[in-house]
């Protein structure tokens, strides 16, 4: 092996050589040879031979007789090294290398050659020499052992440092030191380490398996205790032996010598000059540390406080911002007559990077209730701040009772108008769990899931708007609502797209793993929410996520207070069918089946009208009123100031029926003023 050594010189020899030896060789104690390689004999002189500890009887000219002498580690590089200088066109090369003698010690000796060519550049011949090199090496192989050892120091730094590099959390620095290759690179047995808290050393890590020592979780930093000591003194401790701990620290080395601890060092973490806490190596069968060992510990310590810092550093901003965004959230989820509802919230990164993801839940007058799901961009506290306004707003206008459209719309708006460039989706549902109808408007957010009873689950399409911003800046308000009816027993899902999203996978497969989730998961509706969660802490990922179960349970129709409204615009095919579904399913819940083909003719001509003859949209509401009969009132409201017209119908019978069959199938009809607008209504006594 050649050792940081130069490219030995050429060797001078004659080329008649070795008819004509040179006599100087073996004056200082060298052997030659003269390889001739277009025979493949090389001849050797006694010298030489003496090297490789040959006899010249042993020898028979081939160089393959060498082989015992030379370990097939050295041979294949010795081999390597020649054919490269043939190869390159160089005219010499030079190495060191073992040989082992007769008694199988390994002497280090040194060979130095040169390639003959022809006219035509082709080596034919290689001369040279070979040497015992044992005296020259014997001081470079201990300064290469010192190197040796230094280089591997250096490797325990680098790859614990580089074990500690993704430590995101305490706990990781921890199972980075503590797990089997973090303690075989630093030669230890165990570790222990605490943290300072308010003047006391908590023990965060303790020892091997089992080897708690009661009392000591949390000690204070003037006890006689090792990692104590180094937290007030700011300097390592090494325990040379188990006889120096035991006289040091007496009362510990009582309640640990069944470890059978032969030494141990106790560091102190610092960090920007003051202590955050201290490490113990705890060893056995070892006798003491080098200096160079000491060294290597101290630098460790600076790598593992440094990353300690950063990580207690990461809790403490994740902790402050999930806790802005969980004070954004409502802090309890009211009871919802008729319906069991389930909420969640997972952060999924660290530091500050949390999100704008929120839910909400806001009781409506008449026993209803609103269910939001919502995600503003974003992923810092601004997000956050942003995501608080907007569910105070959503919950304003629910509140106010306009209908789920409008909400969505004005919401959209007032985000528009924000001094911000985030933008946010959502979906809000207007559910009266009474009669299963649920109005549901979408903003650029994924569709909600329905489980069924049975344990089934699908994906429920909604036709959706722009995201709320977006649809205000593009003057795109208009949000369609999807009304739909959920039977007694079923679920319905909302979520924001952190529990769906797959790394590598689009959106459809994410929510096909989710729908497959639901189908095997628990019937309990916060077993399954907390299900669902584990699903999201074990696949880890880069988004926050919020959860709303809403699952209608079977109840007794409201004595009054139902209420349910839908927005139809003009020229919107698709509102006008969900305008009769929530009519008729309103009537079926409410207990009016025996007047439903009334019902429904009569709230279907008053739309019909009120589209037909006005310039904007028709607002419809259906609600119980309580008294002495319960009554079923269908309300239709419109932009326009002028009062509809009894008329008598035409000859060909097309126009002028409607008001008639109003007036002959409502128990009572009227119509009110509202605004720059009016409202058409009528009531039908249920039985």
């Amino acid at each position: 092996m050649c050792h940081g050594g130069s490219v030995p010189t050429t060797v001078s020899l004659p080329d008649d050589w070795p008819a004509h030896p040179d006599r100087s060789l073996s004056l200082n104690r060298m052997g030659s040879f003269d390889w001739d390689l277009v025979t493949g004999l090389m001849h050797m002189d006694e010298a030489a031979l003496d090297v490789f500890d040959t006899a010249p009887d042993a020898y028979d000219g081939r160089p393959e007789s060498l082989n015992p002498r030379v370990p097939a580690a050295e041979g294949h590089r010795l081999d390597a090294l020649v054919s490269s200088a043939l190869k390159s066109g160089e005219d010499s090369y030079g190495a060191y290398f073992r040989i082992r003698c007769h008694d199988g010690r390994l002497r280090w000796t040194h060979t130095q050659g040169r390639v003959m060519r022809g006219t035509d550049g082709r080596p034919y011949r290689i001369i040279g020499i070979v040497r015992d090199a044992t005296d020259e090496l014997s001081h470079s192989a201990e300064r290469l052992g010192l190197d040796e050892e230094r280089r591997r120091q250096t490797s325990v730094v680098e790859s614990t440092t580089a074990a500690l590099a993704h430590a995101r959390t305490v706990q990781d620095v921890i199972d980075a030191l503590g797990d089997a290759h973090g303690l075989e690179r630093l030669g230890s047995m165990g570790m222990v380490m605490g943290l300072v808290e308010a003047g006391r050393i908590h023990l965060v890590a303790e020892g091997p398996e089992g080897s708690f020592v009661p009392g000591t979780r949390y000690t204070r930093i003037d006890e006689q205790y090792p990692m104590s000591e180094v937290v007030r003194s700011l300097e390592p401790r090494f325990l040379d032996s188990a006889q120096e701990f035991a006289h040091d620290y007496p009362g510990l080395w009582a309640k640990i010598s069944y470890m059978r601890i032969s030494a141990a060092a106790y560091l102190p973490l610092i960090a920007q000059a003051r202590p955050i806490g201290a490490i113990g190596l705890l060893y056995r069968d070892k006798d003491g540390f080098t200096q160079e060992e000491r060294n290597l510990l101290v630098a460790l310590g600076s790598s593992i406080a440094q990353s300690l810092q950063r990580a207690m550093l990461l809790e403490q901003e994740h902790d402050l911002a999930e806790g802005l965004q969980q004070a954004m959230l409502p802090r309890r989820i009211p009871s919802v007559a008729g319906g069991e509802i389930a909420v969640r919230y997972r952060s999924a990164r660290m530091g500050q990077d949390i999100g704008g993801d929120w839910y909400d839940v806001i009781p409506l007058p008449g026993g209803r209730v609103g269910a939001v799901i919502g995600d503003v961009q974003g992923h810092d506290t601004h997000a956050a701040a942003v995501m608080g306004q907007l569910r105070i707003v959503l919950r304003a206008y629910a509140a106010e009772g306009h209908s789920p459209g409008t909400v969505m719309a004005r919401a959209s708006v007032f985000l528009h108008e924000l001094d911000t460039d985030r933008f946010a989706t959502c979906t809000y549902v207007e559910a009266d769990l009474a009669t299963g109808v649920l109005q549901v408007v979408r903003a650029g957010h994924i569709d909600p899931l329905l489980r069924t009873r049975d344990g089934d689950c699908h994906r429920l399409p909604v036709s959706g708007g722009m995201p709320l911003g977006l649809s205000a800046e593009f003057g795109r308000l208009e949000y369609p609502v999807t009304t739909v009816e959920l039977d007694p027993g079923e679920t319905l899902l909302l979520c924001t797209d952190g529990l769906v999203e797959q790394p590598g996978a689009d959106l459809d497969d994410g929510i096909q793993l989710l729908t497959n989730h639901i189908r095997g998961g628990p019937a309990d509706l916060h077993l399954l929410a907390d299900l669902l969660c584990e699903v999201v802490d074990e696949r880890g990922g880069d988004d926050d996520m919020a959860l709303l179960l809403l699952r209608r349970q079977v109840v007794a129709a409201p004595a009054g207070g139902g209420r349910l409204q839908q927005h139809v615009a003009p020229g919107d095919p698709e509102a006008l069918v969900a305008a009769r579904h929530m009519t008729g399913a309103a009537v079926r819940a409410w207990g009016a089946r025996e007047r439903a083909d009334e019902i429904e003719l009569v709230a279907d001509e008053l739309i019909v009208n009120a589209l037909m003859h006005t310039d904007g949209p028709a607002i419809v509401t259906l609600r119980v009123l309580a008294g002495p009969q319960r009554r079923l009132r269908v309300e239709v409201e419109d932009r326009s100031s002028a009062l509809p017209r009894r008329r008598e119908a035409g000859e060909s019978g097309v126009s002028g029926r409607g008001l008639m069959l109003v007036d002959r199938l409502a128990d009572v009809w009227g119509v009110e003023p509202r605004g720059g607008g009016k409202c058409v209504w009528c009531e039908f006594v249920m039985g």
